[in-house]
């Protein structure tokens, strides 16, 4: 048995004993300070064997567990009604056995609070309509820290962003308003928040007046950033960062967030076009300058600022247990990442470890030399900076123990190959080490031509022949007693490779086989293995590239790759030896990606790329080609180079046609007359220099509005045509032959339109347009010339000669001669007629519009025997004209309301005659003047109009089984009548007619006759 004694006498055993781990440590906490009934649990548990006990320091000083207020419940430390004053601080749990002790991390007791605002209000603050204004909220003192929101006049009305006119700085509690409006005044209340652990406390302000004043003609005003995130903002890695911007603007502005040295995180997500910008999870990467704008219609503004990330403590090595024996050295290291850098020190059951007598403390390396039992304990790595402290525990055990061959003897039956060599092993346990030697029978073996013992103990005999074969002894000795162990050597024949591998060269995607053969000790077992490059192949995986050939050892290479390409090494093994050759293969394929690429000298639209040749997997390099991408394309794509045809040797090529102020990533492609290879790493991404634009804004327009404006419009710029900041429009326009241009400057990228307004302008007056784009490198060229007209005004002559004729009881013809288009002071779209009855006002006229300059139109759904008053009005897009004078109008009587009744028939061949009898009118309804009869046969018809006289029809039936429908009805000056409608079907062999009433609209009738 092993063992390891603590200095205070207990005994720690070796195989059953174990020093603490910790499973559970305590938490930092935050108690509501005023809270005496409750409790507060700082949780410790450790694993360990014996089972540990506890204790607890507060602030260095042993925790007083006798106290009635602090309960020690397995490990965790219960405190009973925690008071400010005397409870709070930094707490470390002791968990200890007879193997050692070890500290846990820190934790906090803290209490928090918010007091009340307070009781003094905030004078009133005044505001105008259009302008920016803010409330500040001025809380009371609190920990931690707060959350902040607004209510409005009452609890809970809180102020919601309204498309961002508000912002609540989470900062500062303040309350901004971007453009106030009148419908603002109210008063307004802070509400404060706090979360602990147990608890959430809130309380809000007294109010805070705010008054709009109205101003009818609040001006329009570009952004102003009042809300500003620090120059310099520290972050922590892991964590999530906001920064805060906001801005005061009329109209209210929009913002956008960008990285400055760099594409903006893709985890910022929806808040990179709002007031918070929140970056989580935060790495090293997400470094740098990043800058808030706002913008409007009125102009832009800008601010930056660097977030630079810190990082906790974060172990990259640490020690692990360690049994060693006694009189040894003790080499611990551990390693520890993060920013600032960590700060490294010791423990050893607890207690702070320094240079001092055998032990040696140099940063994160620890050394003891001549190891004593009393060095045996628990041991802890600390590393430290301001973010956090973290520990790394360890167990040294230092042992004693006599010589012991009862875990690891010498093998029983060691084979070995003839001719070659064998290892016999000698390690006993033992403590302090042992002295070895080996003897075969009764002789010592010692160093020879042939025999080597290593201080070790280990045994080598070379060149192997018969006489070797016997039993071989190790003994071992230290001041604590012997032992020793026997195995016993057999000799073998040798392995052999009697066909070895040869050299192959294979293009990519062809099949090579590598052959391997052996001779070997018949009463042995032989088996075969691969390797590539020194790593040993899987052959039983049969979807794989590898694959052994039956029972022999050849090696099946299937669709090689150019990874496996190299030497291929075959081993045949027995137990007792084995034997190798080796092989080259050669995988010819395309070129390997280009490295070190780089961009160099970037200018508005060409930059230089510059790389390093990759490998040409032995097929020469013909021709590079380089790709490109920018957030304006879908994907990557060829750009165009000078030279055009990059050839095989170079190593450098200038791309042209880029965009102006436009981001690009680059990748080189090589390629061979094997194909082309993979792309290189993408370079960093790269931004060109800024140019004056080239092309002009399209679908240059306009027209409409209201009185006395013209209306300029014109498609925005898309971003890739913008080639700089600063970007804005300048348009050009005159009355059309006139020697003199109006400039103006629209300065925002996003406008589409312009509205020029002037008491003198004429309406419909022509004017002659041009647009061209601006930015900060210059101008660019004028659109053409593009004619728009100032908005037009209602047409001022009324159409004249009105006629209205009643063609109908239902429907008439209106008439009227057209008014000249130089009086419609625009476009002429076309006529109202407003028609109204005699006894209706004529604000309550029905209006009917022609969609032309058509000068007749009909007017249907009239009521009969009624007089209508008609006037007829010319109209353009800003509205009617003066109306005409009015005509007026009686409709007809009405048609009789009863269809032709007694319909009957008589067939003659193919032929049938349709009888009715005439329909009379009644003395309110309009005089009969004959009769129409619509013939329908699958799906075409014809009409046959007859005079009053004629009561009957003569038709065709139809050739086949088919049928035919008649609608018979009365007509007269009053329009048509009632219909009856006839279904005429013919059917061989016999005939026979039918009436059939159905639920239709009275008077319409239906009759059916089958012949």
């Amino acid at each position: 048995m092993c063992v390891c004694v603590l200095t205070g006498g207990d005994v720690c055993i070796t195989g059953h004993d174990s020093g603490p781990v910790f499973e559970e440590q305590p938490s930092s906490v935050v108690y509501p300070e005023g809270l005496s009934k409750g409790t507060v649990t700082l949780n410790c548990q450790a694993r360990a064997s014996p089972a540990a006990t506890y204790r607890w320091h507060v602030n260095g000083t042993k925790v007083p567990v006798g106290d009635p207020r602090y309960t020690l419940v397995a490990g965790n430390l219960v405190i009973s009604g925690p008071q400010y004053g005397s409870d709070g601080g930094s707490y470390q749990c002791l968990a200890m056995n007879r193997c050692g002790t070890i500290l846990s991390r820190v934790a906090n007791l803290k209490f928090g609070y918010l007091h009340d605002f307070s009781g003094e209000g905030q004078s009133p603050q005044t505001a105008y309509e259009g302008a920016g204004a803010f409330l500040a909220c001025q809380a009371p003192a609190h920990y931690p820290a707060l959350s902040y929101r607004w209510f409005v006049n009452d609890f809970p009305s809180f102020v919601m962003p309204d498309g961002g006119r508000w912002f609540v700085s989470q900062v500062t509690g303040n309350l901004y308003l971007a453009k106030a409006e009148p419908n603002d005044t109210a008063s307004y209340f802070c509400f404060t928040t706090i979360n602990m652990d147990i608890s959430t406390k809130s309380t809000f302000s007294k109010a805070n007046q705010l008054t709009v004043q109205p101003d009818a003609n609040a001006r329009k005003s570009a952004p102003a950033i009042k809300v500003r995130f620090p120059a310099e903002t520290y972050a922590l890695a892991g964590h999530t960062t906001q920064l805060e911007c906001f801005a005061y603007g009329n109209p209210v502005p929009k913002l956008r967030w960008r990285k400055v040295d760099g594409l903006l995180p893709s985890k910022a997500g929806a808040s990179a076009e709002g007031p918070i910008l929140t970056l989580p999870e935060m790495t090293f990467h997400d470094e740098g300058v990043y800058e808030c704008e706002a913008y409007n219609s009125e102009g832009r503004d800008t601010h930056q600022g660097r977030i630079s990330v810190q990082a906790q403590p974060e172990w990259l090595q640490v020690m692990s247990d360690s049994e060693v024996e006694i009189s040894s050295e003790l080499h611990w290291t551990c390693v520890a990442a993060g920013k600032p850098r960590p700060s490294i020190h010791w423990l050893r059951n607890g207690q702070p470890l320094s240079t001092q007598d055998r032990v040696e403390v140099n940063g994160g390396r620890l050394k003891v030399i001549n190891l004593a039992l009393e060095d045996s304990g628990m041991y802890q790595c600390v590393a430290e900076n301001k973010h956090d402290t973290i520990y790394s525990n360890a167990e040294l055990r230092v042992q004693v123990q006599a010589p012991d061959f009862r875990s690891n003897p010498v093998r029983r039956l060691v084979p070995a190959a003839r001719g070659g060599q064998v290892m016999l092993e000698c390690r006993p346990r033992a403590a302090p080490k042992p002295t070895l030697f080996w003897s075969r029978g009764t002789e010592l073996l010692t160093n020879s031509s042939r025999v080597t013992v290593t201080p070790d103990g280990i045994l080598w005999i070379h060149n192997i022949s018969r006489a070797d074969e016997g039993k071989y002894t190790c003994f071992a000795e230290n001041y604590l007693g012997k032992a020793n162990s026997t195995g016993h050597l057999s000799v073998r024949d040798a392995t052999k490779i009697t066909l070895a591998p040869s050299n192959a060269d294979i293009n990519q995607e062809e099949n090579v086989t590598l052959q391997c053969h052996a001779s070997h000790d018949p009463t042995m077992d032989l088996t075969f293995t691969w390797a590539h490059n020194g790593a040993l192949l899987d052959l039983e995986d049969p979807t794989g590239p590898y694959h052994r050939k039956e029972t022999i050892g050849d090696l099946l290479i299937v669709n090689g790759q150019l990874s496996q390409a190299g030497t291929y090494s075959c081993t045949a093994q027995t137990v007792v030896d084995s034997a190798s050759a080796s092989a080259k293969l050669v995988v010819r394929g395309p070129p390997g990606p280009p490295g070190g690429l780089v961009v160099k000298n970037v200018a508005e639209t060409s930059a230089e790329l510059r790389w390093s040749r990759g490998y040409d997997n032995h097929s020469p390099i013909g021709k590079y080609v380089i790709m490109g991408c920018s957030p304006m394309s879908s994907g990557w794509r060829t750009m165009r180079t000078d030279p055009s045809n990059i050839e095989g040797n170079a190593e450098s090529a200038r791309v042209v046609g880029l965009l102006p102020w436009m981001d690009y990533e680059f990748q080189v492609i090589a390629s061979n007359i094997l194909g082309s290879g993979e792309p290189s790493m993408s370079s960093h991404t790269v931004r060109t220099q800024q140019a004056a634009p080239t092309v002009a804004p399209s679908g240059l327009g306009g027209g409409g509005g209201d009185r006395n404006e013209l209306i300029i419009t014109w498609t925005p710029m898309a971003r890739e045509y913008q080639n700089g900041d600063g970007f804005g429009y300048i348009l050009a326009f005159r009355k059309r032959n006139s020697p003199t241009w109006v400039v103006e400057r629209v300065s925002n990228v996003e406008s589409s339109r312009y509205v020029y307004s002037n008491q003198n302008l004429s309406p419909y007056c022509p004017f002659e347009v041009k647009i061209k784009a601006y930015n900060r490198k210059g101008e660019g060229p004028f659109s053409q010339i593009a004619l728009v007209h100032s908005a037009e005004e209602e047409p001022t002559v009324a159409p004249s000669r009105i006629n209205a004729t009643a063609l109908t009881a239902f429907e008439m013809q209106v008439s009227w001669d057209p008014v000249q288009h130089l009086s419609a002071n625009g476009i002429l779209r076309g006529y109202e007629i407003r028609y109204w009855r005699q006894h209706e006002r004529e604000a309550a006229a029905d209006r009917v519009r022609t969609a032309g300059l058509e000068t007749t139109a009909r007017v249907a759904g009239l009521r009969p025997s009624t007089r209508y008053h008609v006037t007829v009005l010319a109209y353009n897009s800003a509205g009617t004209g003066p109306a005409s004078p009015k005509s007026t109008v009686t409709t007809r009587r009405p048609p009789p309301n009863r269809p032709p009744g007694n319909v009957f028939w008589k067939t003659d061949g193919s032929w049938v005659t349709v009888r009715w009898d005439h329909v009379k009118a009644l003395d309110n309804e309009s005089a009969v003047l004959g009769y129409k009869v619509l013939y329908k046969h699958e799906g075409q018809s014809a009409l046959k109009v007859l005079d009053k006289g004629k009561t009957s029809v003569t038709l065709p039936l139809p050739k086949d089984n088919g049928y035919v429908v008649l609608e018979i009805r009365s007509w007269g000056e009053g329009g048509d009548g009632a219909a009856h409608e006839t279904i005429v079907s013919l059917i061989k062999l016999r005939s026979y007619i039918c009436t059939v009433h159905l639920c239709a609209p009275a008077p319409h009738t239906r009759t059916y006759i089958s012949t």
